[in-house]
């Protein structure tokens, strides 16, 4: 079953061309619906007006080969190793669901567009990743969705109460598990389930790449993008200017008392 290349036995039924057009509109949704997620919330406008205020109040000016560094380690900690989670099973099942998320989306486009029909024999390699792609989501989404959530972990409410910002996750591993679902079946032998599961696995698909303006889909974008601009703003001083943390209070201009029991 790993080395079957589902979309090449989908030819049988559906030209590839159908599945390629889809493709191609799914991603143009990602796209347009990320600039409208942009233009809606205003989140360029905001980013880029509180990095001009930062800057102008930066005590130096951060060269060129010093920014390249900087967004070379924003590349590197933040958005290769998600250093910003604090809490190891989190940042664990966030990297299975990230990683196995762009092997998974690489898979399938590479196999659509380069190996779409039977015709043309796909590498073994690249069934093998899509379905691993998959799995790796599905392990690492389904272990935050009912143990790592805050929610869920902390306030112990119901895995399955949910809201509007859940979106994003339940569509991805509704889409990644009826794919997986439809590839098993596809190899076990062709019957409606086949087809059922097939037809599960374009909705939950479309939900999920429709949805962006209203999921945290755009949200990978701007993570980056963000942890750049505060390293930039911790390297030009400006990011020094802001007060203390109210944990750990300083003398600022006056003596001050520490409460007895601090």
């Amino acid at each position: 079953m790993l080395t079957n290349n589902p979309f090449a036995e989908l030819s049988a039924s559906i030209s590839p061309s159908v599945m390629q057009t889809y493709v191609i509109v799914m991603i143009f949704l990602v796209v347009a619906g990320t600039l409208f997620d942009v233009i809606h919330k205003k989140s360029a406008k905001y980013f880029f007006d509180n990095w001009r205020n930062a800057k102008n109040k930066g005590s130096r000016q951060v060269s060129g080969g010093e920014m390249a560094s900087l967004a070379m380690q924003t590349a590197c900690v933040e958005v290769l190793t998600s250093a910003e989670f604090c809490n190891a099973r989190r940042r664990i099942a966030h990297l299975l669901t990230m990683y196995g998320f762009v092997v998974y989306v690489i898979a399938t486009i590479v196999m659509v567009f380069g190996y779409p029909t039977p015709a043309t024999p796909t590498p073994s390699i690249l069934p093998v990743l899509w379905h691993i792609g998959a799995l790796m989501v599905c392990v690492g989404g389904y272990w935050f969705w009912f143990f790592i959530r805050v929610d869920v972990a902390a306030e112990g409410n119901s895995p399955f109460h949910i809201m509007r910002a859940d979106l994003f996750i339940l569509s991805l591993l509704a889409s990644v598990t009826l794919g997986l679902v439809w590839s098993v079946l596809q190899a076990v032998g062709g019957s409606w389930w086949t087809s059922l599961f097939f037809g599960l696995y374009v909705i939950a698909t479309t939900v999920l790449f429709v949805s962006v303006p209203w999921s945290k889909f755009a949200h990978m974008f701007f993570k980056p993008a963000a942890a750049f601009q505060k390293r930039v703003a911790e390297a030009d001083g400006s990011r020094n200017n802001l007060p203390a943390p109210a944990d750990k209070p300083e003398v600022l201009g006056s003596a001050r008392r520490l409460p007895q029991n601090y």
